[in-house]
Parts: C-alpha cells; structure tokens; sequence
C-alpha cells in the first residue's frame, strides 16, 4: 500500500475517534508543529489549505541562518537558537541543507574590521555546530572568487560560512515524514469553521476537501493555528472581534542565469540605500536575488512585486556586479510574505521587528504560533507543544526531534545530478527510470528536469496539480517561469494518467496554471508563445 496516496490517507478521517491535535497550516511552522506532536505520540492531524509551502514557506530567501542583521541589532539569544537549528538541519536534511559560503566586498577599510569582529561574534554563538570560520581576506582573492563583482573601491571583504537550501523540498519532506511516523496530512483541505462546546472551547474543526467539496467534521483535544499571514482569518473565525496579531511585510526575488555569478561563493550586501540587507545567492545552478522589505496592508495566496521592488533590487544589484542585469535577464521573480508581529506603535519599520516567535493562547483555547522563520521551525514547534503541556492540554511528553532525519537524509550525495535533492528517494527513481525508459524524456528541451519527477511528485510527495509540480516539487517556476508554462500541457498529461483525470480536467489545469505562472514572468507587454510540444491531446 502506498501510504503517500490521498485515498488512503482520507480514510483515517472516516472514523469518529477524536484527534488529540489538529494543525491549520501546511507551511514551515504547521509541519513541523505536526512532525514534533506525532513523534511525541499524540493523534494528529494537518489540514493545509492549497499545498504544502505554497506561501511565505516556498518564497524564502533559500537561507538556513542565524541571521547577521539580527546580530547587528544585538539580539544574540535569537541569534544563538537559530545557528543551532540551523546546525541541526544540516545534520538532519543534509541533502537539502548544505554549507554555503557568503563573502561580503568592502569598500571602506575600516568595514573590513567591523563585519570581521561581529561574524566571529557569530561562529563564536555557533559553537560545535559552526560551519567553518570567518576570514578576512585580500581583494586580488576576492576578484579571484567573484568573477562579476566590479573592483571599484574595493578594499577587501569578510568571507563567512552560512546554511543553504531548499525550501519546498524540505517542506514536502518534513510532509512525507510526519505521514511515516503515523500523524494523517492533507493538503488541499480548509478548514471553514471551528467548534466549541458549552463553555466556549474549542473542540474541533470543520473541514471542506478542496478536490470533493466534502466536509467533516473533527474533533480535537486541541487545535493549533499555523497558517502564517492568515492568522488574523482564524483568530476571526474563532473570534469576531479579535484584534490583528499579523503584519504582513513582502519580500520579492529574481532569478538569474548562472553566468551572473559563476562562482561557488554567495554575496551578501550588508548595507543598501535603505539600510537593509541584499543577498546574491548560487541556487540550483542559477543565481537568486533579494530581498525587499515592504509593509502590506493586506496579503494574499499569490503576492505581486511591486515595481518600485524590481527597480530597488535591479539598481542595487548593478551597483555592484560587471553583468549588468536588466529585465529581460530575469527567469522568474517571486514575492513572498512574512508573517511579522503587528506593530502596536503604529511603527513601519518591519526591518526593526525581531523574527522570534510567539504562542498565543485564546481564551477559547485556540492555540496560535506566529512569527519566527525557517531555520527555527523545528524549536517553534517544540515550544508550541511545550507549551500545550504546560497548560494541561495533553499528556507530558518530551519532543523527539532534535536529531530525528528527515525524509530522504542521506550523506550519499552527487550534485552534479539534478536528482540529488531527492535524497535516498534518487535511487528509487533510477528503478522507475529503469523499468519505464520514456520517463527519462526532458520535461524542456533547455532544463534538466524530467518526466519522471512529475510521475514521482503525484505518486509519492502528494502533488495534486501542475502548480503542485512546477513551484514546489520540481521548482521549475521559481527557476524558469517562461519555461514552466510552456512545459504546463505535458506534465497535465502525465498527472492525469496518474491521478485518473479527464481531458477536461487537464484544459483547466493549464489554463489556471498559465493564469498564474504569468506573474513569475518579468517581460512586460510580452506575448507568451508556446512550442507545437506544448499541446495538450499531442
């Protein structure tokens, strides 16, 4: 039996038996709060509106760190948990995590001391779990390493060591995880209502399959509200008059062909024009770019860049780099929301807020988690149940997390081959491959990507559309946004298969996925065409 397919993962809900804890929220937080709460033993159970990640969680700026512009605002203690988190991913998704080195250029000689004293603040912090030393180092070295970066007035730089990786990917592992270890996880299922008994508390949810239209009803011992920028919905829900808890601030990225930085090294920009903070990353052999810091008075599943964004990230970048980049160099940009603290000043100044989280108890007993980012996932879920403990919601159990590998851990990795990020999964897909040679066919002529993953995504990691595929199994709209749409027939085609879908289901899909992915695409007033191998009955 499959135990990743959606119907027999729907059939633990046919039963009465009461949940011990149920999780709103399939991003970063509510995953790992639902990882954490089923090894710890306790029924559990995650219902995820759209897809795992599919906001803030897939839109990172792709960093496992403690954070050196929180270092700068001298919060060491959030400093201090997050390079041990950070330290306890590279052990526990070692092929999704990596060690990546940042070098920051100066170009005044007394910044070189400065950012060289403070990031031996930050190894210091990192203790054991450091990922190597920062340097500083000469400027011919520099050049040596960043190929593209203009030599200007450059004196010299700090070379630092930082955690890299794969947001999605590791969300849909932590997913495939929390379903071994027993917890049920759905994607594509909202909850539309909280119950309560007599005296107010909650007892439950109400839940509608997005596929089906079906509803249940679920009761829990407790119910953990996880859902990022939608925390004020829930609060609502539970609570008409419930004041805002959640600002949320966007952040954009561009993604850029490799060529922009050949290098193995990332560039972190410690200071722009506006006093924030610019990183130029290696990622998926090509280059990510941001982020901007931007307060919203609303938010939704699918945030804009704003112009004014683009232009900060395309003027400052240019500041810097020999290539310039214009537009029409960008293959796909993506804007993502934090979930920051509301400011109870009437403060704007979001770059200011600290990003540690915090546990909202309701008078309901609803439970709230907000803030935080994703190196800290795992101690915000440990302090979430912790918490529910403390207040005698459930039984005292100690977390079990802290060193527990995620699905697909292997030290077994080759990243000259696309197929790395799958872990200890990449040779059950060499056996698919092997059995079913066609599956070995390139889902683009000019990308790495093959049908298979496709194949691989629906079967075994819960993909249910070809937005499900494109932007956080395979990636291929955060990489080449142009490319994702061309390519959107063909993997309709291959989901259909899998999923038992008609004609009709797969015209939808393409037209909803184009709708979207039209966004991620920079050229304006630009007429996407599609190649003859982009037709659906091909």
């Amino acid at each position: 039996m499959n135990i990743f397919e959606r119907k027999s993962i729907l059939q633990h809900l046919d039963s009465s038996e009461k949940w011990d804890v149920i999780i709103i929220g399939g991003g970063a937080t509510g995953l790992g709060v639902a990882l954490d709460s089923v090894v710890r033993g306790y029924k559990t159970l995650l219902l995820e509106q759209v897809d795992f990640a599919k906001g803030t969680s897939s839109r990172s700026t792709k960093l496992v760190h403690g954070g050196v512009r929180y270092l700068a605002q001298g919060d060491l203690g959030l400093v201090k948990e997050a390079l041990y988190e950070r330290g306890l991913m590279l052990k526990n998704a070692p092929h999704l995590v990596k060690n990546q080195s940042f070098i920051i250029p100066n170009y005044k000689w007394w910044d070189g001391m400065f950012y060289t004293v403070g990031l031996k603040v930050y190894d210091l912090l990192a203790g054991r779990l450091s990922l190597g030393k920062s340097v500083h180092i000469g400027r011919k070295e520099i050049l040596g390493r960043l190929k593209t970066l203009k030599e200007g007035k450059l004196k010299g730089g700090v070379l630092y060591h930082d955690g890299q990786f794969d947001d999605s990917r590791l969300a849909v592992n932590i997913a495939q995880t929390c379903v071994e270890k027993g917890a049920t996880v759905l994607n594509h299922f909202q909850v539309v209502e909280l119950t309560k008994d007599g005296q107010g508390v909650i007892n439950g949810v109400v839940a509608k399959d997005m596929e089906t239209n079906q509803e249940y009803v679920l009761p829990s011992t407790v119910v953990i509200n996880a859902t990022g920028v939608f925390t004020d919905q829930i609060l609502k829900m539970d609570n008409k008059d419930a004041i805002n808890m959640v600002r949320p601030s966007q952040g954009i990225h561009l993604v850029l062909d490799k060529s922009f930085l050949p290098g193995e090294d990332a560039i972190m920009i410690p200071k722009t024009d506006d006093g924030r903070v610019l990183f130029l990353v290696p990622w998926h052999n090509r280059v990510l770019i941001g982020t901007t810091d931007t307060v919203l008075n609303d938010h939704s599943l699918e945030p804009v860049a704003l112009e004014e964004e683009i232009d900060f990230i395309l003027q400052t970048t240019n500041k810097y780099l020999t290539k310039i980049v214009s537009r029409k160099d960008v293959l796909s940009i993506f804007a993502g929301l934090r979930p920051l603290a509301a400011p109870q000043d009437g403060s704007e100044k979001t770059k200011e807020i600290s990003r540690s989280h915090k546990i909202i108890i309701s008078k309901s007993q609803l439970v709230t988690i907000t803030g935080g980012k994703w190196t800290t996932y795992r101690k915000m879920a440990q302090d979430t149940l912790d918490k529910i403990i403390r207040i005698g919601k459930l039984p005292n159990r100690e977390c079990g997390t802290e060193h527990l590998p995620i699905h697909g851990a292997t030290v077994d990795i080759d990243t000259s081959n696309h197929l790395y990020i799958y872990g200890s999964d990449r040779k059950a897909i060499l056996r698919m491959l092997k059995e079913s040679p066609e599956l070995g066919e390139k889902l683009h002529p000019n990308l790495e990507y093959l049908c298979v993953e496709v194949l691989w995504a629906a079967r075994y990691e819960m993909a249910r559309t070809i937005e499900d595929v494109l932007a956080r199994r395979v990636r291929i709209l955060f990489l080449d946004a142009k490319a994702s749409i061309e390519i959107a027939p063909k993997v309709a085609r291959i989901l259909a298969m899998e999923l038992d879908k008609d004609l009709e289901w797969q015209e939808k899909q393409v037209i909803e996925y184009r709708a979207m992915a039209a966004q991620y695409v920079l050229l304006k007033n630009t007429t996407l065409a599609f190649d003859d191998h982009s037709k659906i009955n091909q």
